[in-house]
Parts: C-alpha cells; structure tokens; sequence
C-alpha cells in the first residue's frame, strides 16, 4: 500500500543530508505526493510511485504523451517515429 522506509531510503540515497525534510524534498522533486508519517518519515502510496516513476502518470494516454514529449524534448520527428503515428 506505502512504499516501505528502505525503499524510499533507496529512491533517496546520496543526498547530502539524511533528513526527513530532505528525503520529502527529493520525493517531491519527482513528481510524487510525499505525506508524513507522525515520526516525520515520508509517506508515498506505492501505486501512485510506480505510475510517476514508470512515467504513466505523467504520459497518460498515447496521444496526449506524444504531445507533451514533443514539447518537452523539442524533437517531435523523433517522437513520432518512437509512437508510429502519422502527421498531418
């Protein structure tokens, strides 16, 4: 249901200070919704955690991903050719 604290340590790992703050900041950085356990340690839903760093939750559909790849990386050829879909 949550990611569990090593994971989340794992996702973090390499930052210069270990704080709690920190590792909510670096989670926050990604994309994901960080909460706070009472102790302070960052709480992440696994689900949604898989589907912002898998890229799903960001690409949504097929066609919509295409389009904001494009803008993104500036070569909309190269995403095209990547999806398969013709231009008009």
């Amino acid at each position: 249901m949550f990611l569990r604290d090593e994971e989340i340590d794992g996702i973090c790992e390499g930052l210069a200070t270990n704080s709690h703050a920190a590792k909510c900041k670096r989670l926050a950085s990604l994309g994901l919704v960080v909460n706070r356990k009472p102790n302070g340690r960052p709480l992440v839903v696994r689900s949604h955690a898989e589907a912002v760093l898998s890229g799903r939750a960001a690409l949504g559909s097929v066609p919509a991903a295409q389009d904001q790849l494009c803008t993104a990386t500036g070569d909309r050829a190269a995403v095209v050719a990547l999806f398969g879909r013709k231009t008009a």
